[in-house]
């Protein structure tokens, strides 16, 4: 199996557009978890900026990405969402090291 990717976006919505964002994210993410190969998204809020999100959604391949931001529906459904925007800024992530707790190792 391959390590997974993600594709993350750090968000930061024009004043008074924060549930509008929300809304039109939501409607995003559940547009792109249809798509083939993603898995799940998620977004959050940062608790020491809270004008600021960040989001997250994991891809069995890379390939699944990239089949996911040249669809045809893509730019309609990313556009969307960008006119609450003020700042976006994506980026594209491989796995290279992970933990799970029920494996990690205690120290003993």
């Amino acid at each position: 199996m391959t390590a997974p990717y993600y594709t993350t976006g750090s968000w930061l919505p024009f004043p008074g557009n924060e549930q509008a964002f929300l809304d039109a994210w939501q409607e995003f993410a559940n547009w792109s978890c249809r798509m083939p190969g993603a898995q799940v998204a998620v977004l959050a809020r940062d608790l020491r900026d809270p004008k600021r999100f960040v989001s997250l959604i994991r891809w069995d391949t890379i390939e699944a990405v990239r089949g996911w931001k040249t669809s045809p529906e893509f730019k309609p459904h990313m556009a969307e969402v960008q006119q609450h925007i003020d700042k976006f800024a994506p980026t594209e992530l491989e796995v290279v090291a992970s933990a799970v707790r029920e494996y990690a190792p205690t120290g003993d």
